[in-house]
C-alpha cells in the first residue's frame, strides 16, 4: 500500500529543460507542481472531508446531548440502538480509513516526491550553469540553497492541505453548524474571525520578509564556513584561524539578528492570538447560555457551541503556526530561488547538433573577451591551428592564455569573433559534443571526492579495470595507487582521494588528472601547465608518454618551463592579450624578442633561482 502511493509521482520523470525558469514565486512554484496536480486535488478534497467529519462529530454530540436528555432511559437503546452502532461503525471504520487515505496522499505520495522533485531539477538547472556563473558565488551557499527550498517548498504544500485547507473547510462548517443552531451564535465568530484576519494579515506581510532575510542570513553563514573548510590549508598555512573565525561571526552574527527579528514577531503573534481566543471563548459559549437561559437554545447547543469554541482555540494557534510556517517556507524557496531560477545564459544554440570532428583544426578570428571589463582576457586575437599541430603558448601572467583556453571549451563565449572546429563554429554545435572531443590537464587538477577508479574512469564511462590500470601505469601513477588506503579500510583503486584529492600529493593528483585524460583520448589535447606539479624525475619518465598522447593530436600547451614546449611545431607568446610572436623555437631565440628574453632567464628551460625581483615579476606565470 505504501509503495502506491509513494509511486503515484515519478520525481525523476523526464521533462522539458527551461533555460529561463519563472523568476516570480508563485509561477515557479506552479511550474514544479505539474506533475503533482492530480495528486493535489486529490488531497485538497480528502481535506475538505476530513474538516467536514470533525464537524458532524461536534454536531452530533449535541445530538446526543439533547437524546440523553429527552429520552427515557428504558427505552434509549430500543429507539436509538441502531443509530448509536451506525455511529460507532462510522467512527471505527469510516473515519480511520478517511483519515488514512489522507495521511498516505500528504505524507507518502507529496512530501518524499515533491521535494526530491525540486532537488532533482534544481541540481539539473544549476549544473547546466556556465564555470563563469559558478565563479561569481560560494559554492557552499549554492549548495545551501539547493539543500534549503525544496524542503521548504514541500513545507509549504503540507501547510495548504494539512492545516490551511482543513482549516478553511472547518471554519466554514463551524459557521454552519452554528448558523442552523442559531443564527445569532455567528455573530461573536464573525467578529472574532474579522481581528483574527487582521492577526493574520499582520503577521504575514512580516514572516515572509523576514524569514527571507533569516534564509539568506543562513546561507551566507554556510558560504563563508565552507569557504573556510576547503581552503582549510591556506588557513593553516598563514595561521588564520582567527581571522577566518572574526569573518564567519559577522555572518553567524547576522544570522542571529535576523532570526531575533523573526522571532518578535511570532512573540507578538502568540499573545495577541490568546486574547482573541478569549473574546471568541467568552463571546460564543455566553452568548449560547443566554439564549438557553432564555428558552431559545437547548443544553445540546450549548454543548456543541461550547465544544466548537474550545476546539477552535486549540486549533487557531496551530493553524497562525501553519500560516506562519507556511510563509516562512516560501521566503526560503524564493531566497533559494535566487539561484535556482537563474536563467541560463550560456546555452546550446537552439538545433545545435554534436560537433562532427574530422581533422581537428583551430581557427579563432578576431576573438575579443575580458570578463565585461577593460582589462584582462584577450583582444582581436586571430589563431589558426592546422589539424595536428603542436602549439606551444607561454605569457606573462593575466597575459591571456587561460581565456584563450577557456573560449575554445566554451567556458565563456566571446565578445567579438568566433571560434570553430574543422570549419564549425563552436556556438553552433552542442557543449557537450565540444567538450568531448578536447581532453585538457590544468595546473591544479582538484579530483573528486570518490575512490581513484572513479577519478580516472571520469575519461570514459565505461571503461573497463584493465583500461583504468593502463592509463594509470602510462601516467606512471600505478605504483603509488596501489600502496594507497583511506580510513573505511579500501585499498589500491577503490581508495578515496579525499575532498579536491587532498589526502594525495600534488605530483600524485596530476598524475592522476593524466591518467584520466590519458582514458578520454581526445582528439584536442590542452596541457595548462601539464607538469608543473612533477618532481623532474617523474616528469622524465612520463615525458614519452605525454608525446605519445600528442600523436595525432592537435596540440595546445601552456608551460612555464620553456623546455617542455621547445620542441613544439610553432610557439606563440601572447602579451596583453594578443599575439606578439609566434614559430618555432630557434627562430623565435634567433629574433631576439619577447621569447628569447624569456629563455635567457631560464637556465636549461628552468626558472633561474638567481634572477631578481623585476627579472621574476616579468616571467611567464600563469
Amino acid at each position: 500500500m505504501f509503495r502506491l502511493f509513494e509511486n503515484l509521482v515519478d520525481p525523476y520523470a523526464p521533462h522539458a529543460q527551461d533555460d529561463t525558469p519563472p523568476a516570480r514565486l508563485w509561477p515557479f512554484l506552479r511550474e514544479y507542481s505539474r506533475p503533482f496536480a492530480r495528486v493535489f486535488a486529490a488531497t485538497a478534497v480528502v481535506a475538505v472531508a476530513v474538516a467536514a467529519v470533525e464537524i458532524w462529530l461536534i454536531s452530533y454530540m449535541g445530538r446526543l446531548v439533547d437524546l440523553l436528555s429527552d429520552t427515557d432511559r428504558a427505552t434509549f437503546l430500543a429507539d436509538h440502538g441502531w443509530e448509536m452502532a451506525g455511529v460507532v461503525a462510522f467512527v471505527l471504520l469510516v473515519r480511520p480509513a478517511l483519515q488514512a487515505l489522507d495521511v498516505l496522499l500528504l505524507n507518502n505520495a507529496i512530501l518524499p516526491n515533491f521535494g526530491t522533485l525540486i532537488r532533482w531539477r534544481a541540481h539539473n538547472h544549476v549544473l547546466r550553469q556556465s564555470i563563469g556563473w559558478f565563479e561569481n558565488d560560494f559554492a557552499g551557499r549554492i549548495a545551501n540553497r539547493i539543500m534549503q527550498a525544496p524542503p521548504a517548498a514541500g513545507e509549504a504544500v503540507f501547510q495548504v492541505f494539512d492545516a490551511i485547507t482543513f482549516a478553511l473547510a472547518y471554519l466554514i462548517g463551524a459557521a454552519a453548524l452554528l448558523w442552523v443552531a442559531d443564527p445569532r451564535l455567528v455573530i461573536p465568530l464573525a467578529v472574532w474571525f474579522a481581528l483574527y484576519a487582521m492577526l493574520m494579515r499582520w503577521t504575514m506581510a512580516r514572516v515572509g520578509p523576514a524569514s527571507k532575510a533569516s534564509s539568506d542570513a543562513r546561507s551566507l553563514t554556510t558560504g563563508r564556513v565552507v569557504d573556510a573548510y576547503t581552503n582549510i590549508h591556506s588557513v593553516k598555512l598563514f595561521a588564520h584561524e582567527g581571522q577566518e573565525l572574526s569573518y564567519a561571526r559577522e555572518a553567524i552574527e547576522k544570522a542571529r539578528t535576523t532570526f531575533q527579528n523573526e522571532m518578535r514577531i511570532f512573540t507578538i503573534m502568540d499573545v495577541s492570538l490568546v486574547t482573541l481566543n478569549g473574546l471568541l471563548i467568552v463571546g460564543v459559549v455566553g452568548w449560547g447560555v443566554g439564549l438557553w437561559l432564555g428558552g431559545h437554545a437547548s443544553v445540546g447547543v450549548v454543548a456543541a457551541a461550547t465544544a466548537l469554541v474550545l476546539r477552535l482555540n486549540a486549533m487557531t494557534g496551530w493553524i497562525m503556526w501553519a500560516l506562519s510556517s507556511f510563509f516562512r517556507s516560501l521566503g526560503v524557496v524564493e531566497e533559494g530561488m535566487e539561484t535556482i531560477a537563474q536563467p541560463i545564459q550560456l546555452t546550446d544554440a537552439p538545433g545545435a547538433r554534436p560537433l562532427v570532428l574530422t581533422e581537428g583544426a583551430i581557427a579563432m578570428d578576431g576573438v575579443t573577451h575580458h570578463y565585461g571589463g577593460a582589462q584582462g582576457g584577450v583582444t582581436d586575437l586571430t589563431l589558426h591551428i592546422r589539424p595536428g599541430e603542436k602549439v606551444g603558448l607561454i605569457g606573462r601572467s593575466g597575459a591571456g592564455k587561460s581565456t584563450l583556453v577557456k573560449l575554445l571549451l566554451r567556458f565563456y563565449d566571446p565578445e567579438r569573433g568566433t571560434i570553430s572546429i574543422d570549419g564549425q563554429d563552436i556556438r553552433e554545435v552542442t557543449q557537450d559534443s565540444l567538450r568531448h572531443a578536447i581532453g585538457m590537464v590544468q595546473q591544479d587538477s582538484s579530483l573528486l571526492h570518490r575512490s581513484v577508479e572513479d577519478n580516472i574512469r571520469y575519461g570514459r564511462a565505461g571503461a573497463t579495470e584493465a583500461q583504468v590500470e593502463a592509463a594509470a601505469a602510462k601516467a606512471q601513477a600505478h605504483d603509488f595507487i596501489a600502496d594507497l588506503s583511506d580510513p573505511e579500510g579500501n585499498r589500491g583503486y577503490a581508495a578515496r582521494v579525499g575532498e579536491r584529492g587532498v589526502k594525495l600529493s600534488g605530483g600524485q593528483r596530476q598524475r592522476i588528472a593524466l591518467a584520466r585524460v590519458i582514458l578520454k583520448d581526445a582528439p584536442i589535447l590542452v596541457l595548462d601547465e601539464a607538469t608543473s606539479a612533477l618532481d623532474s624525475e617523474v616528469e622524465a619518465a612520463i615525458q614519452d608518454t605525454l608525446y605519445g598522447m600528442m600523436e595525432g593530436k592537435t596540440v595546445i600547451a601552456i608551460a612555464h618551463r620553456l623546455s617542455t614546449i621547445a620542441a613544439m611545431d610553432r610557439i606563440l607568446v601572447i602579451d596583453e592579450g594578443r599575439i606578439v610572436e609566434e614559430g618555432p623555437h630557434d627562430a623565435l631565440l634567433a629574433s631576439g624578442g619577447l621569447y628569447a628574453q624569456f629563455w635567457t632567464r631560464q637556465s636549461g628551460g628552468f626558472i633561474d633561482p638567481d634572477a631578481d625581483a623585476d627579472t621574476d615579476a616579468a616571467q611567464v606565470a600563469e
